[in-house]
């Protein structure tokens, strides 16, 4: 019997990241889940940082609004030897309402960089993903300068965005701001990024991050053949990607859906998560994909992403299930904004 598959890396100008990402919004709070499991808090939280890395995801994704998230990542970069050579921290620098009106000001850009720096106890930030919220505030390029100059200063390393859509981000990186990447929503059920972003991305050398590629936990076996009727969608999670699959087609799409990617999962020795994240994985210019984990419990299974390939018969059926549903044309995070979804 064959032992656990290496997790695989991606390259970003220079930044050697793991091809599965810990995301670690569950940190944030509120997200303990079953108490016996919950392992998002306090000690026990930095503690599950060393099964991943010792499984090959030494990348962590966190954000400067994920309340204590930072912090708990800085806590276990101090307390395990060696560990900072080896993990690759992708933060965030997020604006909203407010923080919005003094994003163009050096000294306020400065100061949350400089408190992101404190929480992880490190001396320079690996990858700055930044996030504009309104895009009728129009700093959002001075914000992105303000961060290239904290990046020539040696504060940060690489520079990448988040949840932008393909003429924002083309103004940034017109303006002279190299952007390596663009942290965006994307899975077999919202593929928006196939529109704009992928071929933008290719043509400017920049790779996607994909979140939500399992859907919430909807792209999986706990819900193949379940009735909509037992269904809640009592979380923030849910409720969008509950969202998601009613733009696309509703539940007996997603039946449709589930119903394909199991019986690849069968054919390969794996789950339905699995199937759909690799899929994503697959995309072109697709260098990562984050993963949402309240514990260690599911690190083999993201190293079975690596325990096989989907031949042409599996994207086919794929594809023929994908036809079926409703492909949406606009771009990234437009929908989020109160622009269309399809």
């Amino acid at each position: 019997m064959s032992g656990p598959h290496p997790v695989e890396r991606s390259d970003l100008d220079g930044l050697n990241i793991s091809q599965v990402i810990k995301g670690c919004w569950q940190l944030s709070g509120g997200h303990g889940g079953d108490r016996d499991s919950d392992r998002t808090a306090g000690q026990a939280a930095v503690q599950d940082f060393q099964p991943f890395v010792d499984a090959g995801v030494t990348t962590f994704d966190t954000a400067d609004i994920y309340g204590p998230s930072e912090g708990i990542i800085g806590k276990y970069l101090q307390s395990s030897p060696g560990a900072r050579s080896k993990v690759q921290v992708l933060t965030k620098f997020c604006c909203f309402g407010q923080s919005m009106d003094f994003a163009d000001n050096p000294k306020y850009v400065k100061r949350s960089i400089d408190g992101s720096l404190r929480s992880l106890g490190v001396d320079a930030l690996d990858l700055v993903q930044f996030y504009w919220h309104d895009y009728s505030a129009p700093k959002y390029v001075d914000a992105a300068q303000r961060l290239a100059e904290l990046q020539t200063a040696g504060k940060i390393r690489h520079i990448g965005v988040t949840n932008f859509d393909v003429p924002r981000l083309d103004e940034i990186v017109q303006s002279g701001v190299r952007v390596v990447t663009n942290q965006v929503q994307y899975s077999l059920l919202d593929r928006r990024a196939e529109n704009y972003m992928i071929p933008y991305c290719k043509d400017q050398s920049i790779k996607l991050l994909p979140y939500g590629t399992v859907a919430g936990g909807f792209l999986s076996e706990r819900y193949l053949g379940v009735p909509v009727s037992k269904v809640s969608a009592n979380t923030y999670s849910k409720s969008k990607y509950a969202s998601v699959i009613r733009e696309v087609g509703g539940w007996d799409y997603l039946q449709k859906l589930l119903t394909a990617l199991n019986g690849i999962a069968r054919k390969h020795s794996v789950d339905i998560a699995t199937v759909a994240s690799r899929w994503v994985l697959d995309q072109p210019q697709v260098a990562g994909v984050i993963v949402g984990a309240r514990n260690a419990s599911h690190v083999q299974q993201h190293q079975k992403l690596f325990s096989f390939s989907m031949d042409e018969e599996d994207r086919q059926r794929i594809e023929e299930v994908s036809a079926q549903g409703v492909r949406p044309s606009s771009d990234c995070y437009t929908w989020e904004r109160g622009g269309s979804f399809a």
